[in-house]
C-alpha cells in the first residue's frame, strides 16, 4: 500500500467521521453506513479470532511432549482472554442499548443542562 493511498485512506475516514448529513434521508443513510461498518468491523475482527487461535491450537499440539495432555492452562490463555475482548466487541455492536438505554446521551445531555440553568438562577 502506497502513501498516497494511506492519505487518501485517512482523509476519507475523517470526512465520514465529519459528514453533515443535509436531508433526513441522507442522515439514515449515513447511520445505516456506519452500523455496516461497524458490523463488518466484528466479522473481520472474529475471522481473524478465530484463525489465528486456529494456529495456536496447531503449534500447541506440535510441541507437545510425548504424554503430555493438551488441556493445560497456559494453552487456552490467548483464546479466553482474546474471546472476552471479542465478547464486549459483539456486545457493542450488536446491543449497543443494552446497558445503558436507548437515547442515553441525549437524556444526559438534557440533565447537566437542567441542572446548569438550575445552578444559574439561583
Amino acid at each position: 500500500m502506497s502513501i498516497e493511498s494511506r492519505r487518501q485512506r485517512r482523509e476519507d475516514r475523517r470526512n465520514f467521521n465529519n459528514f453533515i448529513p443535509s436531508s433526513p434521508e441522507e442522515a439514515k443513510y449515513h447511520d445505516a453506513l456506519k452500523k455496516v461498518k461497524r458490523i463488518k468491523g466484528f466479522y473481520t475482527h472474529a475471522a481473524v479470532f478465530v484463525m489465528v487461535n486456529i494456529m495456536i491450537v496447531v503449534i500447541n499440539i506440535q510441541n507437545l511432549e510425548a504424554g503430555e495432555n493438551y488441556f493445560q492452562f497456559k494453552n487456552f490463555t490467548t483464546f479466553f482472554f482474546w474471546g472476552i475482548g471479542l465478547l464486549s466487541h459483539g456486545l457493542s455492536v450488536f446491543m449497543p442499548n443494552w446497558i445503558m438505554g436507548e437515547n442515553w446521551e441525549e437524556r444526559k445531555i438534557k440533565e447537566f443542562m437542567e441542572k446548569e440553568k438550575q445552578n444559574n438562577w439561583e
